[in-house]
């Protein structure tokens, strides 16, 4: 059953869609939500790069000039150190997503160019997308995370400032039992919310925990499920969209698909119809011949007043043809 079609069943959710833009803000984006954000991207991060502290910045980045295109990012925050992480939640399968990605970076790369003597140092810009998703190129492919860094012809690490990470929600089917890391247990959280009517065992105790509550909606006040129902509608919206999207390019491709199967099938008809009619000629022609020299030998032997027994055993034909002639 599809994903979203269980969800439909479910008529008084506990948890939010985290896959709502105001979900998966309230949840990671909020200046309440930092530990959360932290915890998260710490799972990710190498050790030297773990976070101690984030600044959450304006995810609006406008272009250098009016007519540049602004990049509008679900998370844009900073470390204290420096370093620079968008995070996004990519809910729809976009072609050329891994472009767009690479487009989104180049803001915080190029916001630290510095006025004045500037010496070019960088800080490290991470792109984080959680997509519920699989790339179409590595849909036969089992893995959650993909890593991306800029390596050389050796494989080695050329820069490691520079990254992009993109996690497949999709392939990720661990159980509560298979938890192993803390990865695991924020994916599983992401994945699994809106369906969970109760905070599971594994997670007692901990900082998911208070992020469980901070996902309760019988939490909310009355403007926070207002914005939250409004975002929900843009959703389920956007879903009906994409989805009406594939049922039609299914239906045009079964049409023309029936189509082309006729138009080929008429003309593989025709062509085979022509060869069967040739042979089907020939062969019929050929018994009509032989049918014709039975009738004129059975003739000539009528005339020469030879007995029909006679006839018929030299001619094959009937007694009945015979008496015709």
């Amino acid at each position: 059953m599809d994903k979203l079609a269980s969800k439909e069943q479910h008529m008084t959710p506990v948890f939010i869609n985290p896959f709502t833009d105001y979900g998966f803000k309230r949840l990671f984006g909020e200046e309440a939500s930092k530990p959360f954000l932290i915890d998260f991207l710490n799972s990710i991060l190498p050790k030297k790069h773990q976070i101690a502290d984030l600044i959450l910045k304006n995810s609006e980045r406008m272009g250098f000039t009016e007519f540049d295109r602004k990049a509008i990012y679900d998370i844009y925050c900073e470390s204290v150190a420096g370093e620079k992480f968008i995070v996004e939640l990519q809910r729809a399968k976009q072609t050329f997503f891994k472009d767009r990605t690479l487009y989104y970076s180049t803001f915080p790369i190029i916001e630290q160019a510095q006025k004045g003597d500037w010496n070019y140092e960088l800080k490290a810009v991470y792109c984080i997308s959680i997509l519920d998703f699989l790339f179409d190129e590595h849909k036969d492919d089992q893995e959650v995370i993909y890593n991306v860094q800029l390596k050389d012809q050796n494989n080695q690490i050329f820069y490691e400032k520079f990254n992009l990470i993109y996690l497949q929600l999709p392939n990720f089917c661990k159980s509560e039992a298979e938890l192993n890391t803390n990865l695991d247990r924020w994916l599983f959280f992401i994945k699994n919310l809106e369906d969970l009517q109760h905070i599971p065992a594994i997670f007692q105790n901990s900082l998911i925990e208070q992020a469980f509550d901070k996902a309760k909606i019988a939490n909310f006040n009355p403007q926070e499920m207002s914005k939250y129902r409004d975002s929900l509608k843009i959703y389920w919206d956007n879903y009906n969209v994409v989805n009406t999207a594939k049922q039609e390019g299914i239906e045009q491709g079964l049409e023309q698909g029936i189509k082309q199967g006729l138009k080929q099938g008429i003309k593989q008809g025709i062509k085979q119809g022509i060869k069967q009619g040739i042979k089907q000629g020939l062969e019929q022609g050929i018994e009509q011949g032989k049918k014709q020299q039975a009738l004129e030998t059975a003739k000539t032997l009528k005339q020469l007043n030879t007995p029909v027994e006679t006839i018929i055993q030299a001619t094959m034909l009937s007694a009945e043809e015979i008496n015709q002639l």
